[in-house]
């Protein structure tokens, strides 16, 4: 039985984890957990085992759908880059975006107006803002952060395949404490947990914070600092999880357009959209039911087969790359990607580990023993951080937790309709933040990945402010458990603490290290990047 292993069952993800920030090398890292894994499964050398379960998370039908859109999606990046649609995009935003402060600020839009999918919001706003980013001197690290806080946080509460997800869930969770005829609807109780949902919603602010006022700290500040004096977009020796410049070559053009970004972007978007609406459309379904039902990583495949071959339609129309170069070029478009894609599959094997091992239930368990009223939100949220960090995948604690939850806040509420939606945001906060500060995490692989950023430092640099966001979190669910102020009291009261925690620490930061902690001026012009 899973169960069996108790606390072993959190060495492979933890021992993952530990590996990949220290050495930085995070296919090598993985792949250890993943054996150590099979050897406390099977008692043995269990190398059978380990790829077994790798093999798995590639034949698994979910992902080999992601990593056929993760492909694609190169493909056509690679397209736009030959083509000279991304040096079109950056010439046109330099005359606009003439400053970090308005590139950040257009990224962070950007990445709340794209809220259906996490997976396409990171590949669309990182492939839309790179050049610009790198152009004002951006460092990676901190465009994969933006990226990455304003994609899943922001999924939580559009019409979109996570919204749909979270509503199954909290369906699970009625059934599982027998309350589907008493309790509102799993739709009422999402629309309720939006407000409790508090790292989520302080993680998407603290973007803009930070954009704003130009103030960063722990490793972001570093970077930054590296970035805007030196004009190195990531460190000496990093090993960043895009290179176009270096894979892909020189543009083929003298004279950039615009629309051979524009279209095959549009193409992407619009075909996303539509296949997600087909497949969701029954008569009698409102926007949401549709969301529930619609087939988003479909669309997300179909999409970037459409992006691809508009960006190949458009090559020959214009007569900048013969159809023998541009097929050349959709497989450099592939080869961009496996990086990426080895990591994937090694976290998603990671993630069978887990549920082999049963490290999900283990941390459940331990903390329904430790639950009061008042402690109820915050024992939620590290229980779901605990498992989303070990086993690198928020939608998977989501499931873990959220059957737990539920009936364990109705119990000890008395029946509280209230507590229900207490729990529910505290679950997908706890999934978020575990998630964020993940380096097995499927979508921050995927932001490092369309930042052009060196993962695990993607990791180290996010990690300071996500663990910032998730204190203010807890201070929030602590003054609701004790005073039962109304979240509209609560979250403003938040938000005042964190921007005060982040002029505090940028300035702390700075003066120990001995730079500015408020740059005068925005740093542009060349860049010393080889990407």
């Amino acid at each position: 039985m899973a169960s069996d292993f108790g606390a072993l069952s959190l060495v492979p993800p933890l021992l993952a984890i530990v590996l990949a920030v220290v050495t930085r090398r995070a296919i090598l890292s993985l792949f250890v957990g993943v054996w150590i894994g099979a050897v406390i499964a099977v008692q043995g050398l269990g190398v059978v085992q380990t790829f077994d379960w790798v093999i798995g998370s590639m034949t698994d039908s979910f992902n080999a759908e992601v990593m056929l859109f993760i492909f694609l999606l190169g493909a056509g990046i690679a397209l736009i880059w030959r083509m000279g649609g991304s040096l079109a995009v950056a010439n046109w935003a330099t005359k606009r975006l003439d400053s970090r402060r308005k590139v950040g600020l257009a990224a962070w839009l950007l990445g709340m107006v794209w809220f259906f999918d996490d997976y396409a919001n990171t590949a669309i706003v990182g492939s839309s803002m790179k050049s610009i980013a790198d152009e004002m001197r951006m460092s990676r690290e901190k465009l994969a952060y933006i990226l990455d806080s304003t994609a899943a946080p922001v999924a939580t509460f559009g019409i979109s395949s996570w919204v749909a997800y979270q509503i199954s869930m909290i369906n699970t969770g009625y059934r599982a404490a027998g309350i589907a005829d008493t309790a509102p609807s799993a739709f009422v109780t999402f629309l309720r947990s939006i407000p409790y949902n508090v790292y989520c919603l302080l993680a998407v602010l603290m973007v803009g914070i930070v954009v704003v006022t130009r103030r960063d700290f722990g490793e972001m500040l570093d970077a930054e600092t590296r970035a805007r004096e030196t004009g190195k977009l990531y460190r000496d020796g990093a090993k960043p999880l895009q290179s176009i410049k270096e894979e892909l070559g020189a543009v083929e053009t003298e004279e950039p357009m615009l629309r051979l970004f524009i279209l095959p972007v549009a193409a992407l978007v619009a075909v996303v959209v539509v296949g997600a609406v087909w497949t969701g459309y029954a008569p009698n379904r409102d926007a949401l039911a549709m969301a529930e039902n619609a087939d988003f990583i479909g669309a997300l495949v179909w999409g970037s087969f459409a992006m691809v071959a508009t960006a190949i339609a458009l090559s020959r129309a214009y007569d900048i790359m013969g159809l023998d170069e541009a097929m050349d070029t959709v497989i450099d478009g592939f080869g961009i990607m496996l990086n990426a894609i080895s990591i994937l599959v090694l976290a998603w094997s990671i993630g069978t580990v887990a549920e082999e091992l049963g490290t999900g239930q283990f941390v459940t368990g331990i903390a329904q023993g430790v639950v009061t009223p008042t402690l109820l939100p915050i024992v939620i949220l590290f229980a779901a951080a605990v498992i989303s960090f070990s086993i690198g995948t928020s939608w998977g604690t989501m499931a873990l937790v959220t059957p737990v939850a539920i009936p364990m806040a109705w119990e000890i509420s008395g029946g509280s309709n209230e507590m229900l939606a207490v729990a529910t945001g505290a679950v997908f906060s706890g999934a978020i933040f575990g998630d964020h500060c993940s380096p097995i995490s499927d979508t921050t692989i995927l932001s490092s990945t369309f930042a052009g950023s060196d993962h695990v430092d993607h990791v180290r640099t996010q990690i300071y402010y996500a663990l910032t966001v998730v204190s203010v979190a807890t201070l929030v669910y602590l003054l609701y458990g004790l005073t039962g102020l109304s979240q509209f009291v609560l979250l403003p009261a938040g938000v005042v603490v964190l921007v005060a925690l982040v002029y505090g620490l940028s300035e702390w930061d700075a003066r120990r290290k001995n730079l500015s902690a408020t740059p005068s001026a925005d740093a542009a012009g060349e860049t010393t990047s080889d990407d």
